[in-house]
């Protein structure tokens, strides 16, 4: 349990979230992509839920915040600062939305730090996928493009658009609390609204509600919370985050490449792990291996614009880069098609996960099977075009 200093961090980090959020409502309004709806008239709620939570479970969930802290701060650590950088890279598409909604940065690198890591092609076994993980339904829901030739979850724009879009519905929904509206963003609105209801004044830290959530959403919250408070308050636990160079730029190709080419030509200076995430990033609707065309706009962070006419335009290491990507397709070509048959519990990412496959798409176009579900069914026999031999 956590000392009366943990009573004191919890509040004040609710406070500022809340608070923030309030602050905020009216200005949420005129995002033309957000649902419409001001929160002032909850914020007699809100502050009842601010000062008047049950103090009998403040120990537990100050505990709870405590032990996420205890893991970013130590096995997640790595997880904690490479979702910093990658968020910064990103942070000029995404950190407006939550600026405009009057929502605190923290909570979105929170939910950022948790769900995806950074990573923007992320797709969980779920099938979840983006830098702020939606299922298809939801993401289609609310007003996200999914189809054949673009799947706006990974883009971090459209994705905080929604994001922003799922929060105020459920703040409105449960009076502004987040926790809730955390859990049902995790577990599933049906499920946590269906939980809610048997309560006459629902709160995730009661431990009646708590015990009956899932365990991965119980860890969840207090998970977001725990990043956020980091994110605002790094040198109070001795994280010290990389400093990075924020400002947006776009580089026009003055010949064909690939995002992988373009990673290699640019090496690492400037970077602590080479450039290829965050060009993966910033491009969400190219294939790392798709070879763009000369003058196509790339998005890359502005420090990239002057390694990119020293490096990728000639000289040894953009000979390096084609040659070895030319090595990877002929690699490609010689690996023998597999038949995989699909097992109870298998998903499309899972399988492109185990068995080594270039990516998700490429196998889903490979075998006609459609996003954003991507369903395939035990017994079904599917075609691993370049995936590695066993």
């Amino acid at each position: 349990m956590m000392a009366s200093s943990g009573f004191c961090f919890w509040h004040w980090l609710i406070a500022a979230i809340l608070l923030a959020f309030l602050s905020g409502a009216t200005a949420s309004a005129q995002n033309d992509r957000v649902p419409a709806g001001s929160l002032a008239e909850y914020s007699g709620n809100l502050e009842q839920a601010l000062h008047g939570q049950d103090i009998a479970w403040t120990a537990e969930r100050d505990s709870l915040v405590a032990a996420a802290l205890n893991d970013w701060l130590t096995w997640m650590r790595p997880t904690l600062i490479d979702a910093y950088e990658q968020y910064m890279y990103m942070r000029h598409l995404m950190w407006p939305v939550y600026a405009e909604a009057g929502l605190p940065e923290g909570l979105l690198f929170g939910i950022l730090a948790k769900e995806s890591g950074g990573r923007v092609h992320s797709v969980s076994r779920m099938g979840a996928a983006g830098p702020l993980q939606f299922m298809g339904h939801t993401a289609l829901r609310l007003g996200l493009r999914i189809d054949e030739e673009r799947d706006e979850r990974f883009d971090p724009l459209a994705a905080t658009r929604a994001n922003v879009a799922y929060l105020r519905e459920r703040f409105i929904e449960y009076d502004g609390d987040l926790a809730l509206a955390l859990a049902a963003y995790n577990a599933g609105e049906t499920r946590v609204l269906r939980l809610a209801r048997g309560f006459e004044d629902p709160s995730f830290w009661d431990p009646e509600l708590f015990r009956q959530l899932p365990r991965e959403t119980q860890e969840y919250v207090p998970y977001v919370l725990s990043a956020a408070l980091l994110f605002q308050e790094p040198e109070r636990f001795g994280v010290e985050f990389p400093r990075v160079d924020i400002w947006p730029a776009t580089i026009e190709l003055a010949a064909p490449k690939t995002l992988a080419e373009l990673s290699i030509c640019l090496g690492q200076g400037g970077s602590r792990a080479g450039w290829f995430r965050t060009l993966r990033n910033l491009n969400p609707h190219h294939e790392h291996d798709a070879r763009l065309p000369s003058g196509y706009p790339v998005q890359v962070p502005a420090e990239l614009v002057v390694l990119y006419e020293e490096d990728c335009l000639n000289g040894s290491r953009t000979e390096l880069a084609t040659r070895l990507h030319q090595a990877r397709d002929e690699r490609r070509a010689l690996l023998a098609v597999r038949t995989y048959t699909v097992r109870s519990g298998d998903t499309l990412s899972t399988i492109v996960h185990q068995q080594g496959c270039p990516s998700l798409r490429a196998v889903a176009d490979a075998n006609g099977i459609q996003p954003p579900r991507y369903l395939i069914r035990p017994g079904q026999q599917l075609q691993l075009v370049g995936c590695r031999l066993r």
